[in-house]
C-alpha cells in the first residue's frame, strides 16, 4: 500500500474515531441529564409518599379493582411460589388470571394440586382475537384466582385472553416467574387514582438471584454472589433508578417492563390489546398508548414508580442471557420501525422528538457504532496513523464513565430505599460494578449486535430460558427450560 494511499486512509479513519467520539460525548451528556432529573425525580417521590397511610386504600370504595394477568409457558419451577405471592398481594378488590399457554411441562397439573382447580363453563368475551381456549377453572381454596388453558400462542397472546377474561378496572401483566411485593399494588394504584390522564404506569424489578425466598415473598435480600446475576443486579438498578426515573422527569417514557405494569383496561382495550407477532410486546403497547393519545389530542402519562417492586430470576448462563438479550434487542428494533412515523415529528411531542430519537441513535444503534469505533481504531493502530495512548485514554474514559452511572445508581437506592441492609452486600454491589465495564458490557454489545442482525433476518422466536426457581442459596435446585 503507498504512502499516499495510507495517508488518504488514515485520515478517513482518524476523522471517523473523532465523530464516534462526539457521538460518545453526547450519548454520556444525555446519561448525565437522565442522572440529573432522575435524582430529582426520586426526591420529589419521597416527599410526597413521605406520611401516606395506604391502609386507608384498603377499604376505600374509591380503589379500582384490579386483575392480574400472569402468562405462564413451562413455568413449573416458580409458579407455585409466584401465585401464591399473586394471592396474598395487599389489596382489596383483587382478581388473579393466570392463562397456561400450552405449556409442554407439569404447569398446569401443579396449580391443580396446588390450588384446588375445578373446571368451570368455558366462555370467554372475545373482545380481542387470541388461540383458542381449551378450558377454564377457578379454584376452590381461591375463589379469586381464575386459571385459563389455551393453545399456545406466544406471550402477547395469552395475554390478550387474560386481557378477555379480565373484570378489574385496571390490568397488571406480569411475568408468571415474578414475584411482587405484599403491597406492590398499593403504591402502583396511587398516580391513577390522582390523575386521570395516567393510563400505564410500571414499577421496579429487582434481582432475586441469591436472595432468600419463603411462602413467595423475598424474606432477605441478598446480593448475588455469582458473576451474571451480580452484574446484572447493577444492570437493572441503573436501568430504573435513573434511566426509567428520567425519562418520567422528561415525560418520554416508554418502556413498562413486561415483568410488571398496570395498565387501564378500557384504554388497552380500546388500542386492541397486545400485537402479535413481536417480541417486545410491552414497548409496543405503550407506544400504541401514547400514539392513540396524541393523534386523538387527549392527555395520556405513563408513569414509573421507584418503591412499586417485583422481583424476577435472571439467567445465570451466558447462553440463556444472550438468548435474552438478542430478544430484548430484536424486539426493540421492531417496535421502532412500526412506529418510525413518530420518529422526529413534532405532532407526538416528547416521545416523538426526544424519547424515540433516544431510543434509535443510542439504544438502537449504539452497539453498531461502538462496533465500527472499535474495528476503525483498531485499524488505525495498525496503520500507524493513530496513538495508542489515544485508545487506552478513550477506554479509559467510556470505562470511568460507565462506572459512575452504576455507582450512582447504586447510591440513588441507597438513599431512596436501602434494601441492602448487610455491609457485605454493598460492597459485593460495588465489586460487581467494577467488572461490568470490564468483559461483561463487550459481551453485550455482540448479543445485542446479533439480535438486530437476526431482525433484520425477520426472526421471531423467543429462545429457550433456564430457571432455577425461587430458593434459598444453599438448596439444591433443578434447571427447567423455558421457550
Amino acid at each position: 500500500m503507498s504512502a499516499t494511499l495510507i495517508s488518504s486512509v488514515g485520515l478517513v479513519l482518524v476523522r471517523f474515531e473523532w465523530a464516534v467520539l462526539v457521538y460518545f460525548a453526547l450519548a454520556n451528556a444525555f446519561y448525565a441529564l437522565l442522572l440529573l432529573v432522575a435524582s430529582r425525580e426520586l426526591t420529589l417521590h419521597l416527599q410526597r409518599i413521605w406520611h401516606e397511610n395506604r391502609s386507608r386504600l384498603l377499604g376505600s370504595r374509591l380503589a379500582p379493582s384490579v386483575s392480574v394477568i400472569a402468562p405462564a409457558y413451562n413455568e413449573e419451577a416458580t409458579i407455585d411460589e409466584s401465585v401464591r405471592a399473586l394471592l396474598t398481594l395487599h389489596y382489596a378488590n383483587l382478581e388473579v388470571v393466570v392463562v397456561n399457554d400450552g405449556s409442554s411441562d407439569d404447569t398446569l397439573d401443579v396449580l391443580r394440586k396446588r390450588f384446588d382447580l375445578v373446571p368451570v363453563h368455558n366462555l370467554v368475551w372475545r373482545r380481542i382475537d387470541t388461540k383458542p381456549v381449551r378450558a377454564l377453572y377457578r379454584s376452590r381454596t381461591h375463589p379469586n384466582l381464575l386459571v385459563a388453558d389455551k393453545v399456545n400462542g406466544g406471550k402477547a397472546d395469552a395475554l390478550n385472553v387474560g386481557l378477555n377474561l379480565a373484570t378489574g378496572d385496571l390490568v397488571c401483566a406480569i411475568d408468571a416467574d415474578t414475584l411482587i411485593e405484599a403491597d406492590a399494588l398499593q403504591r402502583m394504584v396511587r398516580p391513577f387514582l390522582s390523575d386521570d390522564s395516567v393510563v400505564a404506569a410500571g414499577g421496579t424489578i429487582r434481582v432475586v438471584n441469591g436472595s432468600v425466598v419463603h411462602g413467595g415473598r423475598v424474606t432477605e435480600v441478598r446480593v448475588p454472589r455469582r458473576l451474571l446475576a451480580g452484574v446484572q443486579t447493577v444492570e437493572y438498578l441503573r436501568a430504573f433508578f435513573f434511566g426509567r426515573l428520567g425519562w418520567n422527569g422528561l415525560g418520554g417514557n416508554l418502556v413498562i417492563s413486561g415483568a410488571f405494569g398496570l395498565f387501564r383496561c378500557d384504554a388497552v382495550i380500546d388500542v386492541g390489546g397486545y400485537t402479535d407477532g413481536t417480541v417486545g410486546e410491552d414497548m409496543e403497547l405503550v407506544l400504541k398508548l401514547r400514539r392513540r393519545a396524541y393523534e386523538r389530542g387527549t392527555p395520556c402519562r405513563i408513569e414509573f414508580i421507584p418503591d412499586c417492586v417485583a422481583w424476577t430470576e435472571v439467567p445465570e448462563s451466558l447462553r440463556a442471557l444472550g438468548r435474552q438479550r438478542d430478544r430484548w434487542h430484536r424486539g426493540l428494533a421492531d417496535v421502532l420501525v412500526r412506529h418510525r412515523a413518530m420518529l422526529l415529528n413534532p405532532r407526538y411531542g416528547s416521545a416523538g422528538l426526544l424519547a424515540l430519537p433516544y431510543f434509535v441513535f443510542v439504544e438502537l444503534l449504539g452497539p453498531l457504532v461502538e462496533l465500527l469505533g472499535l474495528v476503525g481504531l483498531a485499524t488505525a493502530i495498525a496503520l500507524g496513523v493513530l496513538d495508542t495512548s489515544f485508545a487506552l485514554l478513550f477506554f479509559a474514559v467510556a470505562y470511568g464513565l460507565g462506572l459512575l452511572m452504576s455507582a450512582a445508581a447504586i447510591l440513588l437506592e441507597e438513599l431512596g430505599f436501602h434494601r441492602h441492609r448487610r455491609l457485605r452486600d454493598r460492597f459485593l454491589l460495588i465489586a460487581w460494578a467494577l467488572v461490568e465495564g470490564i468483559g461483561y458490557r463487550p459481551l453485550t454489545v455482540v448479543w445485542r449486535l446479533r439480535g438486530l442482525v437476526r431482525f433484520l433476518l425477520g426472526r421471531t422466536d423467543w429462545g429457550r430460558m433456564e430457571r432455577r426457581g425461587f430458593q434459598p442459596p444453599a438448596s439444591a435446585s433443578t434447571l427447567v427450560p423455558r421457550t
